[in-house]
């Protein structure tokens, strides 16, 4: 599967983005999707991952702001970002892996979609 990240963009500091992850070849209906960020001389770090029957999990910065979610097509993994600061800008990219399991960390997951920006000014 190939996965393509988008709606980044540039944004103000409380402000919202809702960004997407699609499938393409295939659906996500088997995989469990992350996504991660990786701010400029900064090491990737894990932001939201969703299981195939829906489980999330999210690291503490993004409790109460972020919202994993999935289409009912299992096509599309969406990150919903709100009361954006600007320590959230960084390149943003989703991840899938074929499990039942919730997964959280980068190095289980073999397929990657580029990145998106996601800037946010104060």
């Amino acid at each position: 599967v190939q996965l393509q990240a988008s709606g980044g963009g540039l944004v103000q500091a409380g402000g919202s983005l809702r960004l997407s992850c699609a499938a393409s070849g295939g659906t996500l209906s088997s995989h469990a999707v992350g996504w991660f960020r990786q701010a400029p001389g900064k090491e990737r770090e894990f932001v939201a991952s969703i299981s195939w029957f829906g489980d999330s999990r999210y690291a503490d910065f993004g409790k109460g702001r972020f919202t994993i979610s999935r289409d009912s097509a299992k096509k599309t993994v969406y990150l919903q970002l709100n009361s954006l600061k600007p320590e959230d800008t960084a390149v943003y990219y989703c991840a899938a892996r074929i499990t039942w399991k919730p997964v959280v960390a980068a190095d289980e997951f073999p397929y990657w979609g580029q990145g998106t920006l996601v800037t946010v000014s104060s």
